[in-house]
């Protein structure tokens, strides 16, 4: 753990941190399995397509190949886009922490693995746009969908070349690990979707359980 010190720039990750997308998302990879004959009526084994790059997920839990997975993501998105994005929930509380942050001065960011199109629809739709300075996502093609890639190139549009006071939330081992690899600190959130496992062999600098322990340390 390190020392506790002020945070100026917050990159927040989107699904499992400042919402709770699992029915949109579950009900999305239901919608692309049905296509390939694949029919999943237990949402909660589709909780694990929460967080990762959709490609990956495809391939590594249903077998699909390269070719049928942007298949599947496009056939997701056929649904995503115009209900899934909708099916979502902010978690309680966290209004509250942004408007806290941005009062106290901080600079606000999203950086997500989901498509820079949707997380502004989904941020705009519970009107939380507004306490960002940037939302940084991957794009329509499947590029830029690595945690890594993404907190990058947000630092970059935010021209912050010193790292000290960067942090970065997220729920999933790949908010952490992309963190560590940009060289910013990290905070892994445990009421999303990552196991305490999976964040605690991540090692991020703190864990929290809640949108209130949260504010503590920001």
């Amino acid at each position: 753990m390190v020392t506790k010190h002020e945070y100026k720039i917050i990159l927040f990750d989107l699904d499992g941190t400042l919402t709770d997308p699992k029915l949109g998302i579950t009900k999305s990879v239901q919608y692309a399995l049905k296509f390939y004959g694949i029919i999943e009526n237990n949402l909660d084994i589709l909780e694990k397509f929460i967080g990762p790059p959709l490609k990956q997920s495809f391939m590594k839990y249903y077998n699909l190949n390269e070719k049928e997975a942007i298949k599947a993501i496009e056939i997701f998105r056929e649904y995503f886009s115009t209900k899934g994005l909708y099916e979502n929930d902010i978690y309680p509380n966290i209004e509250k922490l942004l408007k806290n942050l941005v009062k106290k001065g901080n600079m606000l960011a999203v950086a997500t693995s989901k498509p820079t199109i949707f997380a502004k629809k989904i941020l705009k739709h519970f009107k939380l746009d507004k306490y960002f300075k940037i939302v940084i996502g991957s794009n329509l093609d499947g590029s830029r969908v690595n945690k890594e890639e993404v907190i990058r190139y947000a630092l970059k549009i935010m021209k912050i070349n010193e790292y000290d006071e960067v942090i970065m939330i997220g729920d999933r081992k790949y908010d952490i690990l992309g963190a560590k690899e940009v060289g910013i600190h990290s905070v892994g959130v445990l009421y999303g979707y990552g196991s305490i496992k999976e964040i605690k062999q991540a090692k991020p600098d703190y864990i929290v359980k809640s949108v209130k322990e949260l504010e503590k340390i920001l």
